[in-house]
């Protein structure tokens, strides 16, 4: 009876902000989750069985997927990272708003350590 309950509860399926496919009864707030279809009585494998058999080898399309959604992760961090170094490098003045909403610019100083750290970003995403 209590393995009834826990099969029938609604299953869904996510990836985590580290780019890792997880499941669950309840997804994350804001988790972009996909409702499964829970299996059938009569084709459903002994739950020993489908545990090790997820654990032994991922399925290949859900690799695939993962590897496609961070490779675009990868490549859009790699764009904002590439055009916060020009804008730091285009010489313009450059303003930031503080907490009380209001508008400061940036001394030389401060313009060299963001400059430091949007290099160090192009070179991570952009390898």
């Amino acid at each position: 009876m209590l393995f009834a309950a826990a099969a029938s509860a609604q299953q869904y399926k996510w990836v985590d902000k580290d780019g890792k496919v997880r499941y669950g009864d309840v997804p994350p707030p804001g988790a972009n989750a996909t409702r499964l279809k829970p299996p059938s009585a009569a084709s459903a494998p002994a739950p020993a069985a489908a545990a090790k058999k997820d654990a032994a080898k991922p399925k290949q399309a859900e690799r695939q997927v993962l590897t496609e959604e961070q490779t675009q992760m990868k490549r859009d961090n790699c764009a904002r990272a590439q055009e916060s170094l020009r804008t730091l490098e285009s010489g313009q003045r450059i303003s930031r708003i503080d907490s009380k909403g209001e508008r400061y610019y940036l001394d030389d100083g401060q313009i060299a350590q963001e400059t430091a750290k949007a290099r160090q970003s192009v070179s991570q995403w952009c390898n």
